[in-house]
Order: structure tokens, then C-alpha cells, then sequence
């Protein structure tokens, strides 16, 4: 126990006590105070005990290891005796994080939404997305349902949730093959743009081949929102059709270079 001697010469500095207002505090004789900090003798360990627990300090600590100032302050019955000029000033609160929130429209309540796009009651009451960022433009959020976008195990799965910006329903603002959730009356549909047809009609893409091109009048369009991420809990790992395509193409790539 050779640290405890130096321990309480620390804990008196620090609190700006005398030996005898140290050894007052646990009924001890003053050269007790001064026998323990030069190690000609020990505390008993109801003492230990007391002063342990009268200066918040671990009695472990105190025992086994040299405490430092540092230390002693990262006690709160030391925090509290600072005087305050001792403290550390405040100057401003941590500013925080900007987020962009965006309306969350599952599938259940797509129908819903036809209907209740515009209003304030029905978009404040859907399921809120935050993502971190400058809230610069509208956003909104909406659930996959389909398989049109997914190849071989790629592309937007079904329940996947689309994270995407507002544009103005203006095919002029659209760019060939991004994808976008297009918003009609009674539907919402999830392809890539491709063009306008001489008709005037959007000519959209899915990544799936099984599908057709759909061809969607853009008198009939609502919305255009712009999908600039999706969120999926689509883990599963890598077929084994995968893997082997892989290595075929590592193998050819190897044999070119050779």
C-alpha cells in the first residue's frame, strides 16, 4: 500500500487542506496525517474506507495506484469545489447536424396518397425518413413493389425503399435512363426514362427484360421524383452462378494480359 501515503498528500493539495483539517474530517491526530504521507505508517482500513468514500475516489485507486491531478478531478466531489474561474467556459452550443426529412409512403398507403398527396394533415402523419443534409428541396420516400427493376439478383427489390427528390413535372427535366417514380392518379411507377415518343408520351424502361416498355402519356402524370438512393435489407449472398461468372472473367481478363 506504498501509493496511499502519497494519495492523501495529493488529495489534500488538491483540496487546499491542512493536515490537521485533513485528520479533523476522520477524527484522526494531526501527525497521523503527516506519519501516512511520509509511509512510516499505514491508515486502518475503516479509514480507508472514509476517506474513499468522503472524496468520491475508488477505494481500489487509492490503494494500488498513484493518483494523478488529473485523476482527482475527474471525480465529481472535486468538479463541485472548483472555483469559477477554474471552470471551463461555455461559448456556444454544438451546432446540429442539418437533416433532411423526408415523408415515407408504404405500399399500404399508396392509394391513399393519390388521393391525399396535397394535403399537410396526410403527409405530416406519414412515417418520417431522416437522412443527413442541407434541406434544399422537397424529398419523399416510397416503397418498391414489383420485380420490373431486378436482374439476376440486381436492381430494386420488392419492399426496397426509394429515397428521392421532387422535379417539376416537366419532361425536360428528365434524363435518359435515371430512374424515376413516376405518380399518376392511380398508380406509381418505378423505370428508367428513355425518352419521349413522337406522341409525346414517356417512353419508360424496366430493368427487368421479362417487361415491356411502358409508354405513359405525360398529360396523365402527377409527379416526377428523381431516386437518388434506395434502402434495402436484401442480404443474401452471391449465387454460386455468380461466383463461377466471376472467376471466368478474372480468368479471361488474366489470359488477355498474358
Amino acid at each position: 500500500m506504498s501509493c496511499i501515503g502519497k494519495n492523501i498528500k495529493k488529495i489534500r493539495t488538491v483540496k487546499n487542506l491542512s493536515q490537521a483539517a485533513f485528520a479533523q474530517l476522520f477524527d484522526l491526530a494531526r501527525p497521523s496525517v503527516g506519519a501516512y504521507e511520509e509511509g512510516r505508517s499505514e491508515p486502518k482500513i475503516d479509514t480507508l474506507i472514509q476517506i474513499a468514500r468522503h472524496f468520491g475516489v475508488s477505494l481500489d485507486l487509492l490503494i494500488t495506484k498513484e493518483l494523478t491531478v488529473n485523476d482527482l478531478y475527474g471525480f465529481d466531489i472535486f468538479k463541485r469545489d472548483l472555483h469559477q474561474n477554474q471552470l471551463l467556459i461555455k461559448v456556444a452550443d454544438a451546432e446540429e447536424a442539418p437533416v433532411l426529412r423526408a415523408a415515407l409512403v408504404m405500399a399500404s398507403e399508396q392509394d391513399n396518397y393519390f388521393v391525399r398527396r396535397q394535403e399537410r394533415e396526410f403527409l405530416d402523419n406519414l412515417p418520417t425518413l431522416l437522412l443527413p443534409g442541407q434541406q434544399q428541396v422537397l424529398h419523399r420516400a416510397f416503397e418498391h413493389t414489383g420485380s420490373e427493376m431486378q436482374y439476376q439478383q440486381h436492381g430494386l427489390r420488392h419492399g426496397d425503399l426509394l429515397y428521392c427528390t421532387t422535379l417539376p413535372v416537366d419532361a425536360s427535366q428528365l434524363k435518359p435512363n435515371e430512374v424515376y417514380v413516376v405518380v399518376t392518379a392511380n398508380k406509381l411507377i418505378t423505370r428508367r426514362f428513355q425518352g419521349l415518343t413522337d406522341e409525346g408520351a414517356l417512353l419508360l424502361k424496366a430493368d427487368n427484360p421479362d417487361y415491356d416498355h411502358l409508354l405513359q402519356p405525360l398529360e396523365e402524370v402527377t409527379e416526377f421524383w428523381h431516386v437518388d438512393g434506395f434502402y434495402s435489407t436484401y442480404l443474401k449472398s452471391p449465387s454460386s452462378l455468380e461466383e463461377r461468372l466471376t472467376k471466368l472473367e478474372s480468368l479471361v481478363k488474366k489470359l488477355m494480359g498474358e
